[in-house]
């Protein structure tokens, strides 16, 4: 069975945010977008919500962790090869996010991150092969 996934993130700001995921070359199902909310297509069964901070508050027991503060996930996307995974790192810093830590080349796979406007982490990647082992 296939299933769909579906991350909700808060956001500040979900203009801007629609705006700097637009410039990573992420598109936005209208159908489910209104002013609390957006759902940001990353694949045929992977989106993510990006629900402004009150509204992503109202499902929760708990408070909204600050993530410029503590890593809770680390959102990986992949890429078609070396060149895209910096490509989209520095479009997303041009954007106004930015890095968190240098690439990383495991030979099967090269990775490089960006911190999104409001301090999500996003790992892009490229595999050249399967994982060894």
């Amino acid at each position: 069975m296939s299933r769909k996934l579906f991350v909700n993130l808060p956001v500040r700001d979900l203009d801007a945010t629609v705006a700097f995921f637009t410039r990573l070359g992420f598109s936005f199902d209208p159908e489910y977008t209104d002013a609390n909310a957006t759902c940001m297509r990353v694949g045929e069964t992977a989106f993510v919500m990006l629900l402004v901070e009150p509204f992503f508050a109202g499902f929760l027991d708990r408070p909204i962790a600050e993530a410029r503060e503590r890593a809770q996930v680390l959102l990986a996307v992949d890429a078609a090869d070396r060149e895209a995974v910096d490509a989209m790192v520095a479009e997303a810093v041009a954007a106004g996010g930015r890095t968190f830590r240098p690439p990383q080349d495991h030979g099967f796979m090269y990775q490089h991150g960006f911190e999104d406007l409001d301090g999500h982490l996003w790992e892009v990647f490229h595999m050249s092969a399967p994982p060894p082992g």
